[in-house]
């Protein structure tokens, strides 16, 4: 295998995580702020750990955070600092689902796709793995082709002919 090969396929495989990870972020985003608000803090109370102005800011601000970083990923603009924002949530939505299940909380929607049945806690813990290796792959290898970073830096450095 040769280099370029094997560039070509960390390319592909950082634009595959970078798409798909701001994609779903995006999607469970908008169906959390089309939904009255009340409805996602609910989902927030269930855990049982923040207190309520916090839960009603949270439930305003998530979907809304969850849908930018998830169109800026997909697009692939600030890339790094992106995937790294997006993977600290997950791993906080992780320590949730985690926190929860150890204290046998009786959690019916995880709230992570808005109020649509979830799947059971142990399936979402699951899942959130593959959405944290996706925001790892985004962050290690996403800035390369097919993402505004990449356009915003060719654009902005001297071509060879420019140094001469």
């Amino acid at each position: 295998m040769t280099e370029k090969n094997k560039f070509s396929f960390t390319q592909w495989t950082g634009l595959a995580g970078r798409v798909v990870l701001g994609f779903i972020f995006a999607w469970a985003g908008f169906l959390k702020a089309v939904a009255p608000a009340e409805e996602f803090a609910y989902a927030i109370e269930t855990y049982k750990l923040f207190p309520q102005w916090m839960t009603t800011l949270s439930s305003l601000t998530v979907p809304w955070a969850e849908i930018y970083l998830g169109l800026l990923l997909a697009a692939g603009l600030f890339t790094r600092p992106v995937a790294a924002l997006t993977g600290a949530m997950i791993i906080f939505f992780q320590l949730l689902l985690t926190q929860a299940m150890v204290r046998g909380l009786p959690i019916t929607s995880c709230g992570c796709f808005g109020t649509a049945k979830s799947n059971p806690i142990g399936v979402e813990l699951a899942l959130n793995f593959i959405l944290l290796a996706l925001a790892v792959l985004a962050w290690a290898y996403g800035r390369g082709g097919f993402s505004l970073d990449n356009a915003i830096e060719s654009l902005s450095s001297p071509t060879a002919k420019e140094k001469k």
